[in-house]
């Protein structure tokens, strides 16, 4: 009992400090469902599912940087769903200059991957010659494709014989018009 006693006084006098245990022990009660927490494990390269699900309200709060940060350590690490946010960030310049050539590559990568929506995508993009050669014939197909996979706007698409109208507002027409 005496040496228990004599344990507890010597730890008592010697208090630990909070630095001293958060250096030993990592950060104490990190915060975890902070924005600052998901930017900062984007920063050190971190990704899961939650983490590149994030990037999505981050860019419809206007945070196109953070979420740009995020989307690419996701895309980059095989998440799909991320590559075609890329695409999205890069065809509107969100977080960086327009550029349809990285627009186009990132729905390239994503269908190759076999994601329906970046088939789609890529599709449109070679149906219009948009980032990528025009090449209407296997743009067809990847549509086609992404419609077998179940994808709507693709079905929607199959069945208007191909009219780009039906999935593309016409104010946008000039956005997808050749740059020759």
């Amino acid at each position: 009992m005496l040496i228990r006693i004599a344990l507890l006084t010597t730890l008592a006098a010697a208090p630990i400090s909070a630095t001293e245990a958060e250096d030993d022990l990592g950060t104490l009660n990190p915060d975890e469902m902070t924005w600052e927490s998901f930017i900062d494990r984007a920063a050190r390269g971190e990704t899961d599912m939650v983490l590149c699900s994030t990037g999505y309200a981050l860019t419809k709060m206007g945070a196109h940087l953070d979420a740009r940060k995020l989307f690419t350590n996701c895309a980059t690490q095989g998440y799909t769903g991320a590559m075609t946010w890329m695409s999205y960030m890069e065809q509107n310049g969100n977080g960086g200059e327009f550029n349809p050539d990285a627009a186009a590559e990132w729905d390239r990568q994503a269908a190759e991957a076999g994601d329906p929506v970046g088939k789609f995508n890529h599709g449109l993009n070679l149906i219009r010659g948009f980032g990528i050669g025009q090449d209407e014939a296997l743009g067809r197909q990847f549509v086609d494709e992404a419609a077998k996979d179940g994808l709507p706007v693709a079905q929607r698409l199959q069945a208007a014989g191909y009219d780009l109208d039906e999935v593309t507002p016409d104010a946008d027409n000039w956005r997808y018009a050749p740059s020759f």
